[in-house]
This record gives C-alpha cells, sequence and structure tokens, in this order.
C-alpha cells in the first residue's frame, strides 16, 4: 500500500486488524482476478477472456444472446420467511430487502430500472450482499454512479459487505451514500436491549478470504440471534461453528445459464450445490442465497431469473 492509501487507512482506522487493509490491498491487482490463483492453484476458466468471447460468439451465432440479454432485465420480487432461532415476539415480521450481486456498470441503464424496480417495496433494512460492480479491477466510478441511482430509491437504513469484484477503497465513497459496509463488524437491528437481531458482516469469503465471523459477532449482546451478510455461501462452516443463526449470501448466480430444468453449468462456490441458491439449512444455521439481481461474465441469463428477495423473520 502507498501513500496515496493513507487517507483509506486513517478512515478505516480502528475497524479493520493489523494487516487487513494491507492484504486485501494486494489482492487487488491491476488486472483484476487472475485466471490461476497463485495463493490456493484455483483455475478460474470464467476470468479468461477467450472464454467469454467463445461462449459470446456461440449465443450470437445461435441468435440466444439478444434473449440472454432481456432475461437478465425481468427481475422478480421474491418473498421468504427467514426462521431465526430465539427470535423475539418483538423482531416477527421484521422485513430485510436482500439486494446481491447487481454488478451495476455492466449497462449505463441499469441502475434506473434496477432502481424503479425497488420503489415501492415495503421493508425495515435493506442488506446488499457485495459485487456492487461488474469488472473486478480499474475504474469504480460507473458502479458507484449505478448504486447512488439504486440508493436514492431505498428510502430506509441500508447495510452491505463487500463481495469478490468490489475494492475496499469503495467504502467511504459507499458510507458517504448511507451505505454501512459491514468489514467484519456488527450491530444491532431492532432494539438494543434484547429484542433485537444482532447484524454481522464479513469481507469476501471467496477470492479476497478476509472473513472472520468471531470478529464480526464481538459484541453481540448475550442470547442475541445473529444473522450473518456475506457474500459468498463458502462461509457456511465457520458460520455454523460460530454459532450463527442464519445467513444471508450471493455470488453464484444461481449458475446464471442453466439448461432447462434449472441446473446450472457451474455456481464458481466451493461449497455444496444445494447451497448455491436460495433457502437451504446445514446442521443448525439457516441460510439463503441470492441468485442476484445483475449478471457477470457475460449479460445474459437462461432459466435462472434475476432477483431481489423480501425475507420476513421468524421463529421456529
Amino acid at each position: 500500500m502507498d501513500h496515496t492509501d493513507d487517507g483509506l487507512r486513517e478512515y478505516l482506522n480502528g475497524r479493520v486488524f493489523d494487516g487487513h487493509l494491507e492484504s486485501r490491498l494486494r489482492r487487488e491487482a491491476p488486472g483484476g482476478e487472475p485466471v490461476l490463483d497463485p495463493s490456493t492453484g484455483t483455475i478460474h476458466f470464467e476470468n479468461l477472456r477467450f472464454s467469454r468471447v467463445c461462449l459470446e460468439y456461440a449465443l450470437r451465432v445461435t441468435g440466444l444472446y439478444r434473449r440472454g440479454q432481456r432475461n437478465a432485465r425481468r427481475l422478480q420480487v421474491r418473498e421468504h420467511d427467514l426462521p431465526v432461532a430465539g427470535l423475539t415476539e418483538a423482531m416477527h415480521g421484521y422485513r430485510l430487502l436482500h439486494l446481491s450481486d447487481p454488478h451495476l456498470d455492466v449497462d449505463p441503464h441499469f441502475a434506473d430500472g434496477l432502481a424503479d424496480q425497488l420503489r415501492g417495496l415495503q421493508w425495515d433494512a435493506c442488506v446488499i450482499t457485495g459485487d456492487f460492480r461488474y469488472r473486478t479491477n480499474g475504474n469504480a466510478e460507473p458502479a458507484l454512479a449505478g448504486i447512488k441511482t439504486v440508493r436514492a430509491a431505498l428510502d430506509g437504513p441500508v447495510y452491505a459487505v463487500l463481495g469478490n469484484h468490489d475494492s475496499i477503497r469503495m467504502v467511504p465513497r459507499l458510507e458517504a451514500l448511507g451505505i454501512r459496509v459491514l468489514l467484519n463488524e456488527g450491530l444491532v437491528l431492532g432494539r438494543s436491549d434484547g429484542a433485537g437481531v444482532w447484524l454481522a458482516g464479513v469481507d469476501d469469503p471467496h477470492y479476497y478470504r478476509q472473513h472472520d465471523i468471531v470478529r464480526a459477532l464481538r459484541g453481540r449482546p448475550d442470547h442475541m440471534p445473529a444473522v450473518l451478510l456475506a457474500h459468498s455461501p463458502e462461509a457456511y462452516r465457520d458460520a455454523a461453528a460460530a454459532g450463527v443463526d442464519a445467513m444471508l449470501c450471493g455470488h453464484t448466480h444461481g449458475g446464471q445459464i442453466r439448461l432447462p430444468g434449472g441446473f446450472p453449468l457451474t455456481t464458481n462456490a466451493d461449497c455444496p450445490r444445494h447451497l448455491t441458491s436460495g433457502p437451504w439449512q446445514w446442521r443448525g444455521l439457516k441460510g439463503y442465497t441470492s441468485v442476484g439481481a445483475g449478471a457477470s461474465v457475460l449479460d445474459v441469463r437462461y432459466n435462472c431469473p434475476p432477483e431481489v428477495v423480501l425475507h420476513t423473520l421468524t421463529g421456529h
């Protein structure tokens, strides 16, 4: 990290542990996410430009490309009851608007369309589980302009975590828009007298692997149920071990391109397939993985429409 990031270090002072900022910035390579991740040996074919070009060419030749783009704009609003163990009567019916993976710089008109569809929805708090931008490197201004448009349509408190496409340098700008970014942090939703819910949020567990759920639960009042925001479901084991009650995430896009019948070609997540879209349970942990509001790699969707989710908190 060079002297140009001194202001960021000062801004985040006391909020991130020693080495977190430096480690994340080292991983924010100028070329974006690599095809071969040297730290894990994992091959990410979706980051190979040749793969994207070939897929787009195939879709255009078959006449499916425009249809896929239209599909990617047909946002669905899903209703979901989210069971939270230990939820008090005062929090029953509390509604979370869950937005994930908007990739707002995919199209200069996308943010306006998304904002129009969000207006008028009824909720108590909005949560965004990462990937504000389409690119994984370079200029974040188009994505920040898009989130400014979307934030203007959200009449209420908004909390978020960063995804693998997002730079930690975006945090001050996001928070200036009224989006509280949780960097392995937590806070109380509802009432702090024990009748609320602890909302914890961790940094990206997929590429940056800077998630610290134990730290995000620090300060949680005794017996208060915890809802975790994480970009990817890959943090599920750590969440269950830490005693999290419910987990909201995204990243996978539900595959984005599915075969007829709903089978995803890929989910790009190191976790069981049943955790990669919709509601799920692993041991005592209840979860929901959103298929996302936007698109990545290519701006198309097949048999997997985009979504935002209205979670209504319920007891068991």
